[in-house]
């Protein structure tokens, strides 16, 4: 009978914070800037300079670790985390080891099993590196430091999960806890959301730890469920042949679907951390942590509650609209304006989560405003343009963001009411189509089916589909 195994992981979660400015400087921290334009001598480690904390940093901070259940240490520090490294321009990094801002808390997470809480160890602030760019056809590597300094949180979780599931459901938990806050947009394409997966597996039921590697370059929840499942192939493999697992740090390609060792995995010791002496502790006061706290915006666990209380949706409604916080801040300012709660879930969650589909892109990036795809719920609503007609014009309003009332206006799109002239229309049609006529009084319900679709093309679908039965029916006796 063969082994069963279980696989052990914790997650190094990095988190790029949405301030204007670097943690130690006043540069900018703007995505996408030319090589080497948001930089100064604090971020380039020229001799001399003092870093100064940017306060919004610890607040951002302060406000995860609030979210997340975490005790907070009142007086921290930084310390200094040194190693060689050309995208490193001080030759160390700013980190907190000894004393970080936050430590021991939990999040929640859904499994097949039920809920299962999954710990965090830490959380706490640190600058980013530089990037290094290698040119092939130079057989060069440039080195650009816009990054350098950007502001950092790690979250350390305990090592609770099982599974790629568990993996993904922390991450996707995570995200929308920091989302929410406004302190990350967590885009893990742009690299503003990083996981570095420690993994390590033992014969199920046993209490002792395998030996873990831990394995970085990891930009999309796609790519983490990959790797894990790749990782735990691989070490089960070696421990089935007798051979050992060595801790080490190893990079994912996911083009290859396969993962290579990078360096042997360094013990903190080599780092020689030792407290920085250019930056006083951080003393967080009570009254402090009690503005953040007062501050602390509607998290998703609550939305989707209070949305199925004072708007009456369902569960899995509730659940869809406040998995994206765009979403969901779109869906309340549409209801707040149109008073139709269910008609502006089902337009999002209908249209809006089809065209995000084939758009291949994240409801973040939807761009229209509240305002015009509550006049398009009124226009349906109130029988100016039927559902059909709506759908296309949300087609517009979803990439032009156009004002629906005046596009509906310019292009005739108004539902036609003149009944006379309906009449006529379905007329020349029953007169067009004599054996439809017969099919539907020998009992097929489908020609008359084919008898409405004909009416509605040629009224370029702005007849009112109640009226064209009603009067089809009366025709056809």
């Amino acid at each position: 009978m063969s082994k069963q195994y279980e696989t052990v992981i914790g997650l190094e979660v990095h988190v790029e914070l949405a301030t204007k400015t670097k943690i130690f400087c006043a540069c900018s921290t703007e995505f996408g800037g030319a090589p080497n334009t948001h930089t100064c001598p604090v971020c380039t480690g020229m001799p001399g300079s003092l870093p100064v904390l940017n306060k919004q940093v610890v607040e951002y901070a302060l406000a995860v670790g609030l979210a997340a259940n975490c005790r907070i240490n009142q007086s921290c520090k930084f310390d200094r985390k040194n190693y060689f490294y050309p995208d490193n321009p001080q030759n160390y990094q700013i980190s907190q080891l000894y004393l970080p801002i936050c430590h021991d808390g939990w999040v929640e997470i859904d499994t097949p099993a039920g809920k299962k809480r999954i710990g965090i160890h830490e959380i706490h602030m640190e600058e980013d590196a530089g990037k290094l760019i290698h040119d092939e056809w130079e057989d060069c590597s440039l080195v650009d430091f816009n990054r350098s300094g950007v502001p950092l949180i790690e979250i350390v979780s305990e090592p609770d999960m099982r599974s790629g599931d568990e993996v993904i459901a922390y991450l996707e938990k995570l995200r929308l806890i920091i989302q929410y806050l406004g302190a990350s947009d967590c885009k893990l394409q742009e690299g503003s959301m990083r996981a570095d997966v420690n993994l390590s597996v033992r014969e199920a039921g046993s209490a002792q730890l395998g030996t873990r590697t831990e394995m970085k370059n990891l930009n999309s929840f796609k790519a983490i469920a990959r790797a894990i499942e790749g990782e735990r192939k691989r070490q089960i493999e070696l421990i089935e042949e007798g051979k050992p697992v060595v801790q080490e740090t190893r990079r994912w390609d996911d083009n290859k679907e396969s993962s290579y060792a990078m360096r042997s995995k360094e013990d903190a010791r080599d780092y020689r951390y030792f407290p920085d002496p250019d930056l006083p502790p951080v003393v967080i006061s009570d009254e402090w942590i009690n503005t953040i706290k007062a501050r602390q915006p509607e998290l998703r666990t609550e939305k989707m509650v209070r949305y199925q209380e004072e708007y009456h949706l369902s569960e899995y409604d509730a659940d869809i609209i406040t998995a994206s916080k765009h979403m969901a801040d779109i869906f309340e300012a549409v209801t707040g304006i149109c008073k139709k709660p269910k008609e502006a879930a089902n337009w999002l969650m209908v249209e809006a989560m089809r065209l995000i589909k084939e758009h291949e892109m994240e409801p973040e990036n939807m761009t229209f405003s509240p305002e015009n795809l509550a006049k398009l719920i009124n226009l349906v609503d109130n029988g100016t343009i039927n559902r059909t007609v709506g759908k296309e014009v949300f087609e517009r309003i979803f990439a032009e963001n156009i004002d629906p009332e005046q596009y509906v206006e310019e292009k005739g799109l108004k539902v036609v009411n003149d009944e006379g002239e309906l009449r006529r229309v379905i007329e020349g049609i029953v007169t067009a189509n004599p054996q439809s006529v017969v099919d539907y009084r020998n009992g097929k319900e489908k020609a008359f089916g084919f008898l409405v679709g004909q009416t509605m093309r040629s009224m370029k679908g702005k007849a009112d589909p109640g009226a064209v039965n009603r009067i089809l029916k009366d025709l056809l006796g």
